[in-house]
């Protein structure tokens, strides 16, 4: 939580950034994925071309498998799969009729590919499963609305999207499914159980310290989202996920705080310490054991009771025979230990049970607990409707970017003219940087298929039953291999693939060779410079803004929850003070949040170096501002004598101070040299009000440490501006 330890992960090179190289097992997903989309295509296309002649039915049937089934990264098993296929038929269905009235104009087409465009990637921040159906319904607006304007078609539309898509759905479930992951509850449960074994080999002597520490902070770090699949992230704005997900961040806190205290403990404990701790172990028993579904979750009263008897009974027992003051360091380390499992506890209740009120815990710390879920989708989206959020800023850049790729293909009436913004769609990326790269290796992969299907176009001429014979082996090695072969192989054998396909729709020629190289190139093109003018930087700018606007919220919290520490005036219900600060902080670091999420995605700028600020470690100061606001002070007290009140004051300054100065982030860095203690201060404060003093301490220590490590170390801070 705050104590001064290592922080959760920040290694400088720009290396950890990249994607790592297809392996072995994504190769076989993919292999998987062809089979299925291939199958589920076919099976409706050979018969709509072949024996009904209905080719608008036809292209449907075939079009809709690949938009669900490759185009948009469906996550989780393959009953989950087939799940999201089907709740997103209706969107789909509208977005067809849409498009097939607004083909009416070339005007009318491109406001409406604006419109749903900027809806579609905003309203896709609400969880992974409409993330990852908006390609697909991107993609079912966009053949609707290119010419011919024909309404009449309306139904056969209609029909090879229920046909597409109830045989995408059975493949996802019944045809080399996906299998299932590791769950999050699963790695969480695993995390918590570790504690659990861990502290009881402490507590009997039987353990290496440091070796427990490596094991616990390397737990700690799997229960990132980038070391989780992304089917199995809790990233939906719902309960259940926003539970799930504060359960995640609470057990990498605890794990943490463990691993620091480890080293320390020496069998036997204090005994108010080894008592807690036992009972740490068993709320870890029994919350793991709520989260693989073998008993109901305990809730955190249990937790809470322990901190409360704790707190009244921590301190310097009289025949201590060791320095005092480390003493109180490491208890108030465990106290936080134990807030964190207040929080994994009443997290996992929330995650696992039905909804339920969190009497006496910080209500902004569960804030979510009694919305519905359309309250909770609106605040999601909510937060990203400003030009700071990386979400709408894609939004923007993909909208318009559609919309004006529309706009040229309807103005020039290019041929099969859908195909400039699938180009577009699928080769844009969040900086400038990384669609070149993905332009370049595209247009080469694309000229080299048109090539060869121009080649196989003038040999083959009309004989449709080479094109029938071809169409299954192109397309199961155009699946297998373009997803992982990069652009360049992803475009060349799609290109072979639309060639056979619309060859036994209709008569073509090698022209539609021709025809696919200037679509891709000129959506290629186009998105290139809505790359290069809306925000070409991607993430990397506006993680720079966030974690600088976040330091900046996070500043008179620092102080509010040291005045009233230091006052003996305030509880962990009471927060009316610092309420619009809170909202104002959570909101600046979720937004920052965000960034840091796209900007794990994006390629490294070639200048990068191993230096620069770290992000991760900027995020974990906000989050430790926040928990300590919740929490501290542990309860009401005395106020402190004024040379104490002095040093908190003092001490914040400095700390308040270096946190502005990092938002600007400094060549040169940020260090904080917080004074000691004054001498004797803590053997004239009373019990109570001692250990909350080395709390606070503590706490302030942390935060200097999280902001030397973000924007690296640098010449003291003794407060003020430099």
């Amino acid at each position: 939580m705050w104590h001064r330890g290592r922080p959760e992960g920040h290694a400088r090179s720009w290396r950890t950034l990249l994607p790592a190289p297809s392996s072995r097992a994504e190769s076989a997903g993919a292999a998987r994925r062809a089979v299925r989309v291939t199958v589920a295509a076919v099976v409706g296309f050979y018969p709509a071309v072949h024996l009904l002649d209905q080719p608008v039915f036809a292209l449907y049937t075939l079009f809709v498998p690949v938009a669900f089934g490759l185009l948009s990264p469906l996550p989780g098993s393959g009953r989950r799969r087939a799940g999201t296929v089907l709740r997103a038929l209706p969107a789909a269905a509208a977005l067809i009729t849409l498009g097939t009235y607004l083909a009416a104009a070339t005007w009318a087409a491109a406001l409406g590919m604006l419109f749903v465009g900027f809806v579609l990637v905003t309203g896709a921040s609400i969880g992974p499963r409409a993330t990852g159906v908006v390609p697909a319904l991107q993609l079912c607006y966009i053949l609707a609305c290119f010419p011919p304007y024909a309404p009449g078609t309306l139904g056969d539309r209609l029909a090879g999207l229920a046909v597409g898509a109830t045989l995408t759905i059975l493949c996802e479930w019944l045809l080399l499914p996906e299998p299932e992951r590791p769950s999050y509850r699963g790695r969480v449960a695993g995390a918590l159980e570790l504690a659990e074994r861990a502290v009881h080999d402490l507590l009997r002597g039987g353990a290496d310290g440091r070796e427990t520490a490596e094991r616990l902070r390397t737990a700690g770090r799997e229960l990132r989202f980038s070391r989780t699949a992304a089917g199995c992230r809790p990233t939906g704005a719902g309960a259940k996920d926003r539970a799930l997900a504060q359960a995640g961040y609470a057990t990498r806190r605890f794990l943490d705080l463990l691993a620091a205290l480890a080293p320390l403990l020496r069998a036997p404990a204090d005994l108010p310490s080894a008592t807690l701790l036992r009972g740490l172990a068993t709320a870890c028993a029994d919350t793991a054991a709520a989260l693989r579904g073998t008993r109901p979750p305990p809730g955190p009263e249990g937790v809470e009771e322990m901190i409360a008897q704790y707190a009244a009974v921590r301190g310097v027992p009289p025949d201590l025979r060791e320095d005092p003051h480390a003493l109180l360091r490491r208890q108030s380390t465990l106290l936080a230990a134990a807030v964190s499992a207040v929080t994994v506890s009443a997290a996992v209740a929330l995650a696992t049970g039905p909804r339920r009120p969190m009497p006496g815990l910080p209500l902004e710390q569960f804030w979510y607990a009694g919305a519905s879920t359309p309250r909770l989708w609106r605040v999601r989206i909510a937060d990203h409707l400003t030009p700071r959020s990386v979400v709408f800023q894609n939004a923007v850049r993909t909208a318009s970017g559609l919309a004006l790729a529309r706009l040229v293909a309807g103005s020039l009436d290019l041929s099969h003219g859908f195909w400039v913004l699938l180009g577009m769609l699928t080769l844009g990326r969040t900086t400038a940087g990384a669609t070149w790269s993905a332009v370049r290796s595209a247009a080469v992969g694309t000229l080299i298929g048109s090539l060869a299907a121009g080649a196989l176009l003038i040999s083959a001429g009309d004989m449709t039953a080479v094109y029938a014979a071809l169409l299954v082996p192109m397309m199961l090695v155009a699946f297998s291999v373009g997803p992982v072969g990069g652009p360049a192989w992803g475009q060349g054998l799609f290109t072979l693939v639309v060639s056979t396909a619309f060859a036994q729709i209709a008569p073509v020629t090698w022209e539609l060779a021709e025809a696919r190289i200037v679509d891709v190139l000129t959506g290629s093109a186009i998105g290139l410079v809505c790359g290069v003018l809306a925000w070409p930087a991607g993430a990397r700018g506006e993680m720079r803004r966030s974690a600088a606007a976040l330091f900046r919220a996070t500043a008179p919290l620092i102080r509010l929850t040291v005045e009233r520490a230091a006052t003996g005036h305030s509880a962990p219900g009471t927060r009316a003070d610092a309420a619009t600060a809170l909202r104002r902080t959570m909101r600046y670091w979720r937004t920052a949040h965000a960034s840091y999420a796209q900007l794990r995605t994006e390629p490294p700028p070639r200048h990068a170096a191993d230096g620069g600020p770290d992000w991760l470690a900027g995020l974990n100061h906000g989050s430790r501002v926040l928990v300590g606001t919740y929490w501290l002070p542990w309860s009401q007290g005395t106020a402190w004598p004024s040379d104490a009140a002095s040093w908190a004051r003092e001490a914040t300054d400095k700390v308040v101070s270096a946190t502005l100065r990092a938002a600007r982030f400094p060549a040169d860095g940020v260090t904080v040299r917080l004074a000691p203690l004054p001498p004797g201060v803590l053997t004239r404060l009373p019990a109570p009000s001692v250990s909350h003093l080395v709390d606070v301490e503590v706490w302030l220590h942390a935060l200097a440490s999280d902001l030397t490590a973000a924007v690296g170390p640098g010449s003291s801070v003794e407060g003020g501006f430099r």
